[in-house]
C-alpha cells in the first residue's frame, strides 16, 4: 500500500480522502492556499503545506506547487480529487514524470477524454450509443456549417471541444441564429479552455442525465456499479443525484454497463470513471467520460456497499480489485442533496462564518462536509460545503430518510440552498421519478 500521499484539494473532499487514507495507515499531505489554513482536513493531516494565496490559480492550480510539494514532504502519490487538476492531462504527466504516483488514469487516457471529439471517436469505436453530430469540428465555411445543421436536424446545440460541466454550449432552435452562436461559442472557448474548436450535436429536447460508474485496475479487471440519475440540474450543475435510476430495469442496466466496462478495457483506462450520457426515449446517447472521483460518488457506494476512494488507492497501488462484476449488487436506493453556500431563491453565493452547526443523525443518513461551528466560508471556491447522503431500502424511505434529515440539519450565518431541497422533496414530479434535465430550470423559472 502507499506510504504518503498529498492531498491536492480543498473541503468536503479532501477530508473524504483523508479518512479513507487513515482506514489503509497512509500518512496524509494536505496542500492548502492561505485562505484554508483552517479546513479540518488540514488540521488532520500528518503533515500540511501552504502552496499559494487564496486565488486558486496561483495555489491549488499550480502545478509546480502542487509537486514541489510532493518532492519536500516525501510523498509517494498525489490524489487530485475532483475540479482543479483532476483532469489535466498535463498535470498527470508532470506527476508521473516527477516520479510520483497520480491517483487516476493514465495522462494519455485523460488527454482522449478531455476532447469531446476524440472521446467520441473513441466511444463509437468500442460500440457505445453517441449523440447523431457533425463527427468533427465544424470548420470556417458557413454554407457548410448550415448544411451540417440541416442534416442532424434542429434544434441543435453548439459545444467546445474542450469544454465541460455545463461551460462552452449553446442550444440553436433556428438557422437564423447558427452562425452567431458558433462565432460566440467559439470565441468563450478559446478564452475558456484555450482551444476555439466547436462541433454540432442533435439537442435532445427532454432527456435524462444517467451516468454509469466504473472501476479499472492495472491489470485487465473493469467492473462497473451501477447507474446514477443527476437531472435534477440548474444550468447544467448538478443539484440532487440519485442511485439507481428510477425506471431502469435490470437487464437495461447490466447491458448499458457491461458496455461501457468493454470500452474501458478498449481505451486501457485506469482508476475511477464515470460514462455520462443523455436517455430519452428508452435510448442511451453518450456525452463525455469524467476521468476522476464524481462529486455524487457516496449514492453509488451506498447502494453497492464499495467504497470508490480505497477502491482508487488500491488500484494506484498496484493492486488488483477485490471484486468482480458478479460481486456487485445494489441494495436499496440512495440520495445525495448537494449543500451550497447561497441564497436557496437567487443562487448569490454567500461567503461568511457560519454561527451554528448542527449535522443530521439517524440510520441511513450520511453527511460529507468539512463545516463546523465558527468555520468561515471563503470566497474564492466552489460555494458547495457539504452532501447530504440518505440510504433506505425503497426510494420512498430514502426520500423519508433525506426529507427528515433535511429538518434536522442547522447551517446559521450564511444563506444555503437547504430550503431548495426540503422543496424538492415535496414535488409531485420528483416523488413520481424520471424528471428530465430541464425540469428543475422550468420549476424555478430559469429561462436561457
Amino acid at each position: 500500500m502507499l506510504t504518503k500521499i498529498i492531498i491536492a484539494n480543498r473541503g468536503e473532499i479532501a477530508l473524504r480522502i483523508l479518512r479513507a487514507c487513515r482506514e489503509f495507515g497512509i500518512r496524509t499531505v494536505a496542500v492548502h492556499s492561505m485562505a484554508d489554513r483552517d479546513l479540518k482536513h488540514v488540521r488532520l493531516a500528518d503533515e500540511s503545506v501552504c502552496i499559494g494565496p487564496p486565488a486558486s490559480s496561483e495555489s491549488y492550480l499550480d502545478i509546480p506547487a502542487v509537486v514541489s510539494a510532493a518532492e519536500v514532504t516525501d510523498a509517494v502519490a498525489i490524489h487530485p480529487g475532483y475540479g482543479f487538476l483532476s483532469e489535466n492531462a498535463d498535470f498527470a504527466e508532470r506527476v508521473e514524470q516527477s516520479g510520483f504516483i497520480f491517483i487516476g488514469p493514465r495522462p494519455e487516457t485523460i488527454r482522449l477524454m478531455g476532447d469531446k471529439l476524440s472521446a467520441i471517436a473513441a466511444m463509437r469505436a468500442a460500440g457505445i450509443p453517441c449523440v447523431p453530430g457533425s463527427d468533427g469540428s465544424v470548420g470556417d465555411d458557413p454554407g457548410e456549417t448550415l448544411r451540417i445543421a440541416r442534416d442532424i436536424g434542429y434544434p441543435v446545440i453548439v459545444k467546445a471541444t474542450g469544454g465541460g460541466g455545463g461551460r462552452g454550449m449553446r442550444v440553436v432552435h433556428a438557422e437564423a441564429s447558427l452562425l452567431d452562436a458558433v462565432s460566440l461559442t467559439r470565441a468563450e472557448a478559446g478564452t475558456a479552455f484555450g482551444n476555439d474548436a466547436v462541433y454540432l450535436e442533435k439537442y435532445l429536447e427532454n432527456p435524462r442525465h444517467i451516468e454509469f460508474q466504473v472501476l479499472a485496475d492495472t491489470h485487465g479487471n473493469v467492473v462497473h456499479l451501477g447507474e446514477r440519475d443527476c437531472s435534477m440540474q440548474r444550468r447544467h450543475q448538478k443539484v440532487l443525484e440519485e442511485a439507481p435510476a428510477p425506471g431502469i430495469d435490470a437487464d437495461v442496466r447490466e447491458a448499458m454497463g457491461a458496455r461501457c466496462a468493454t470500452a474501458c478495457r478498449k481505451i486501457g483506462y485506469r482508476g475511477a470513471g464515470t460514462f455520462e450520457f443523455l436517455y430519452e426515449d428508452g435510448k442511451f446517447y453518450f456525452i463525455e467520460m469524467n476521468t476522476r472521483l464524481q462529486v455524487e460518488h457516496p449514492v453509488t457506494e451506498l447502494v453497492t456497499g464499495i467504497d470508490i476512494v480505497k477502491t482508487q488507492l488500491r488500484v494506484a497501488a498496484g493492486e488488483e480489485l477485490p471484486f468482480m462484476q458478479d460481486d456487485i449488487r445494489l441494495h436499496g436506493h440512495a440520495i445525495e442533496c448537494r449543500i451550497n453556500a447561497e441564497h436557496p431563491t437567487t443562487f448569490r453565493p454567500s461567503p461568511g462564518t457560519i454561527s451554528l452547526f448542527h449535522p443530521p443523525g439517524g440510520p441511513g443518513i450520511r453527511l460529507d462536509s468539512h463545516i463546523y461551528t465558527g468555520y468561515e466560508v471563503p470566497p474564492y471556491y466552489d460555494s458547495m460545503i457539504g452532501k447530504l447522503i440518505a440510504h433506505g431500502e425503497t426510494r420512498e424511505f430514502a426520500i423519508a430518510r433525506v426529507s427528515t434529515a433535511l429538518e434536522e440539519i442547522v447551517i446559521e450565518g450564511i444563506d444555503t440552498n437547504i430550503p431548495l431541497h426540503r422543496e424538492l422533496c415535496r414535488d409531485a414530479a420528483f416523488l413520481a421519478g424520471g424528471t428530465g434535465i430541464g425540469y428543475l430550470e422550468r420549476k424555478l423559472g430559469i429561462d436561457h
